[in-house]
């Protein structure tokens, strides 16, 4: 083979990222596309917008692999009266295939998980939530659990923002700000489902995305660990270079010629972030 096509990208996703260990509600695969399509070069981005879309039309991308998929919910339609039949008449008129790997990228070994870990520079890691074994034999799962040298929750924060890409959210930080840190757990993306599991990991933080408010107000109000909360964005995006350079390598190896290249947009729904003015005081006692 002298040339990738849709079909020969989307057999590698599917042996580095089998199907069978997405969950069962996910939806992975091939979303659109001809298979049997040439591919010369491959956009990577971590959501399906219309920006991401846009970016590959103008770059000429023959297929765009994200992480997260266009259509997990289904649909009825798809006119371009929509926004999702808009990105698919496009990605059709342009020949243009997409597919995305969600949470069977989550669960690999080398996955979205690790890539998290591994820039914010854990050690020893571990699976934190267990889903079974890889055909190599390697545990899978959501999460993982690592150590760190000893700092405090305050410093530890700051490495963390300086590993994560910038977007408007920044991070959240809960818990005692002076309490050491050295064994740490992270789950890319919503992980609030996690926190029970963290509670018996011997974790001293817990990082990961979307947390809700009770769930994070209930978990410190009990004295548990600290908790960072980034963006979904910037805890998952750290995947993409990970990505970027397996495709890079099986191409070499294969003397296959094909660009990839990872996107720069940064597909937060939020635009900016703006500090809040009003100043609450407790109330005065009363007479």
């Amino acid at each position: 083979m002298t040339q990738w096509t849709v079909d020969s990208i989307r057999t590698l996703m599917n042996q580095w990222y089998p199907p069978s260990t997405a969950h069962g509600w996910d939806k992975v695969g091939l979303i659109t596309g001809a298979p049997q399509a040439p591919v010369h070069k491959v956009l990577l981005a971590l959501d399906p917008t219309q920006a991401v879309v846009d970016e590959a039309c103008q770059w000429g991308a023959d297929m765009v692999i994200t992480h997260h998929p266009l259509l997990l919910r289904g649909a009825s339609f798809l006119s371009e009266e929509s926004a999702k039949g808009r990105m698919v008449a496009t990605l059709n008129r342009s020949h243009i295939a997409l597919f995305n790997a969600h949470t069977n990228g989550d669960v690999a070994i080398d996955g979205v998980a690790q890539a998290c870990a591994d820039a914010i520079g854990l050690k020893d890691t571990e699976v934190l939530a267990p889903e079974g074994t890889n055909d190599q034999g390697h545990m899978i799962g959501l999460g993982r659990i690592g150590t760190v040298s000893p700092m405090s929750l305050r410093e530890f924060a700051r490495v963390v923002a300086q590993a994560l890409p910038a977007g408007p959210t920044g991070l959240l930080v809960g818990g005692d700000l002076d309490a050491t840190i050295h064994r740490v757990a992270v789950s890319p993306g919503a992980g609030d489902s996690l926190l029970d599991l963290v509670l018996t990991s011997g974790a001293d933080v817990f990082i990961t995305a979307d947390l809700r408010h009770h769930p994070a107000s209930e978990f410190l109000e009990e004295g548990h660990c600290g908790l960072i909360c980034a963006s979904h964005w910037a805890t998952e995006t750290l995947w993409m270079p990970v990505l970027a350079r397996k495709l890079r390598e099986e191409a070499r190896r294969s003397a296959i010629t094909c660009e990839v290249k990872v996107s720069t947009i940064v597909t937060e729904p939020w635009n900016v972030h703006l500090n809040t003015c009003l100043l609450y005081t407790s109330p005065s006692p009363r007479d």
